[in-house]
């Protein structure tokens, strides 16, 4: 495909009419009343979802008198990824279990706790509230179901969907008990509608990643798009031709941002699976790794950017894009901005996807895997500059002590490199610059309209990846492994301790119905696979704690039920996930290994960039700037505040000078607060709030042991 037929792809608009459809006219704002007030009623701020506030009470000037105004223990282990929306005096959220609650937003205390009776440890990052102004309701996603409940009781509704759920594995493709689809992020409210995506297995099985719009006030699905598209539809040619009846994913699980007044929903997409390895989908694969503009009635697309063809790396769009204005030379556009993985923000004019700085198709060199054929090139824009390195080389090595030094050397000279597009080879490790992990994660970015600058927090860690062949599996149970775990887990189950747990000998350390529980329901980053049914569950099992035996049913013959479903239909794997870390468990570069970056919208240029997050046993050493993996988004207020948790290994909320990036405070937390906080103002206080919940779905190097959980809100004396 040559570059201009390519870049019809990348950018595409419908004709007149369809804009017509969405009302679409000249600049308007989008900024919702609610978010020009008191309240934090939406994920991320406001359906713009730019993380801003406009109170001020807490500002430069007093904000390092801010103390711990109230807590609320969740009473439950396990991490919290969740941003509270606030309304009305009401703080909603979620705990480690997925159980919805609702807190007085002045004291913490508990008023209304819902449990579905679903059990699931899912990363949960926040509810949806809507009303009509005469009833209210919370939205909330537990494992595989949407609920409905009143907002002011927390009671589930009955006349929503089944006795007050509806169960998302359904109308997706085929038999929905044999589907996984586990939801992160909330979904959004235009009018009546529910608009949400879902969190997909990351190989074969996987349901395509469809968005849906629900009715809010029965369940009924009222319209579907498509993000793998089928026969007479548009981007069907960019895959095989029979794809679509089995290729998965292509999912929105980072969210969505919604402009309100022209109708237009705006859904950053993942990759398709296998993330890895992609001769089963040879093509761009639209409309994976796509930032979508879809009129938020009818779900028909307007226009369309793909930030990566044919990805094989991962490199999901991994957050909402922010909703913003820019001026320059006294001319305003509406645009829209989208962070990623690769450390990249795009801006696009959001009514037509016009790109606002120049984007360049760059060139890659050709995978050398069999059967794989990679994209020849990559879209990278030239402003802004990269928020995070793009490229592991010699100098950039790290010299924390003269051994690490030597240690990385080594290991460097036997690395493959060149840039993060590189195609992963079978021959030597690929060193991948940002690592899987962002980058720009799922926090996104804040936005300050009155400056135009935009604030997002940065990964800076390498990780090394390499395929292997696949081989027939001997046993249903390893099917389902080696299609299921071993990405995480490794072949051998040896897995990546701490963050992917070693597997060997798991019958000493977990029953079989522990093993099984968490399978089904998930846990941080490993997805829940509610497909599996009993037969399949106990073959695993009995893989798991007899790899080279067991019984007749753990060995079923090729012929056995849900043997097909589960056979290895790719011929590569990813051999698992590898982080570039020295002997001591540090990243094998130098710092920053994690940033806070300050880029003005109007020039695309960086006003700042500081280190973000430390590792308390190195500021001991003398090292209190090294940055950290941090995950959880920033938030900036009129006050001139940028407020931001994220960081994994120190147990900080920080508040910083948004003009300059200095540290004007920060408050200590009883767990990392590894998730967004929310700004509120009511009883004419205002409040910062955060959920503190010690563990991360992403991983971290030294995790705390049963970490718990609270939400933590600070305010001024």
């Amino acid at each position: 495909m040559n570059k201009r037929s390519r870049w019809s792809y990348t950018i595409a608009v419908l004709s007149t009419a369809a804009l017509a459809i969405s009302g679409i006219s000249g600049a308007q704002s989008t900024k919702p009343a609610a978010s020009a007030g008191q309240d934090w009623a939406v994920s991320n701020g406001d359906s713009a979802a730019d993380h801003y506030s406009t109170l001020s009470q807490i500002n430069r000037q007093n904000v390092q008198t801010l103390h711990k105004a109230w807590s609320y223990d969740v009473g439950e282990t396990g991490g919290m990824e969740s941003n509270p929306i606030i309304v009305k005096g009401v703080l909603y959220s979620y705990t480690p279990s997925q159980k919805v609650i609702a807190l007085d937003a002045a004291s913490g205390n508990l008023m209304w706790k819902f449990d579905s009776g679903v059990r699931s440890n899912q990363p949960a990052r926040g509810v949806t509230y809507w009303t009509d102004g005469k009833e209210s309701r919370i939205f909330a996603t537990v494992s595989n179901f949407l609920y409905a409940m009143d907002a002011a009781t927390g009671k589930a509704i009955p006349a929503f969907g089944e006795q007050g759920r509806v169960d998302l594995r359904k109308e997706l493709r085929g038999d929905y008990l044999q589907q996984s689809i586990t939801p992160t992020s909330p979904g959004i409210i235009y009018k009546d509608l529910y608009i949400i995506g879902g969190r997909n297995p990351e190989g074969h099985p996987s349901p395509p990643g469809d968005i849906r719009a629900f009715d809010v006030h029965t369940g009924v699905i009222r319209w579907t798009f498509h993000t793998i598209p089928r026969p007479g539809e548009f981007g069907y040619e960019t895959w095989p031709k029979d794809a679509w009846t089995d290729a998965g994913a292509a999912n929105n699980w980072g969210g969505m941002a919604l402009d309100e007044q022209r109708g237009i929903v705006y859904v950053p997409t993942g990759s398709a699976v296998g993330d890895y390895y992609g001769a089963d989908r040879v093509g761009d694969d639209l409309f994976a790794d796509t930032l979508l503009a879809l009129d938020a009635s009818t779900g028909m697309r307007i226009w369309h950017f793909q930030g990566v063809h044919h990805d094989l790396w991962d490199r999901d769009f991994p957050s909402p894009p922010a909703l913003v204005t820019i001026e320059r030379n006294g001319v305003k556009t509406d645009a829209i901005a989208q962070t990623t993985k690769q450390g990249f923000v795009y801006f696009f004019d959001r009514t037509n996807g016009k790109p606002l700085f120049p984007i360049k198709e760059s060139s890659y060199p050709a995978s050398d895997v069999p059967g794989e054929v990679s994209s020849p090139t990559q879209p990278l824009p030239v402003l802004p500059a990269p928020y995070a390195r793009q490229e592991l080389t010699e100098d950039m090595l790290t010299d924390r002590t003269p051994e690490a030094h030597a240690w990385a050397l080594q290991q460097f000279k036997t690395y493959r490199t060149g840039g993060q597009f590189t195609p992963i080879g079978t021959d030597k490790e690929t060193a991948i610059l940002p690592g899987l992990w962002g980058g720009g994660e799922w926090g996104g970015a804040a936005v300050d309209p009155a400056t135009g600058v935009l604030y997002v927090n940065s990964n800076e860690m390498v990780w090394t990846e390499i395929l292997a062949q696949n081989r027939p599996a001997g046993s249903l149970g390893e099917s389902i492994y080696q299609n299921q775990c071993s990405l995480c887990h490794k072949s051998d189950r040896s897995g990546s301790p701490p963050v992917f747990p070693s597997l060997v000998e798991i019958d000493k350390r977990l029953t079989d119905q522990q093993i099984e529980d968490s399978v089904h329901q998930g846990k941080g980053k490993m997805p829940a696979f509610s497909s599996l049914n009993d037969q399949q569950l106990t073959a695993l099992v009995r893989y798991l704690k007899n790899p080279a035996g067991g019984s007749a049913a753990g060995n079923a013959a090729a012929s056995s039920p849900g043997r097909a479903q589960y056979a290895n239909t790719s011929a590569y794997r990813l051999t698992g996930f590898h982080r570039f870390i020295d002997p001591d468990g540090y990243p094998a570069i130098k710092p920053p290994w994690g940033t806070l970056n300050a880029i003005d919208m109007k020039t695309g240029k960086y006003l700042w960039k500081i280190p973000l997050g430390q590792y308390p046993e190195l500021v001991k050493q003398g090292m209190a700037d090294t940055g950290s993996e941090n995950f959880g988004g920033p938030i900036v207020t009129a006050g001139g505040v940028v407020f931001i948790g994220a960081t994994i290994y120190d147990k900080k909320l920080r508040a910083f000078d948004s003009r300059t990036g200095k540290l004007l405070w920060e408050g200590d937390l009883p767990f990392s607060g590894v998730a967004t906080p929310s700004t509120y103002m009511m009883n004419g206080k205002q409040y910062v709030v955060i959920a503190a919940g010690g563990s991360t779905s992403m991983g971290s190097l030294r995790p705390a042991k049963d970490p718990g959980g609270a939400y933590v809100a600070f305010a001024l004396p």
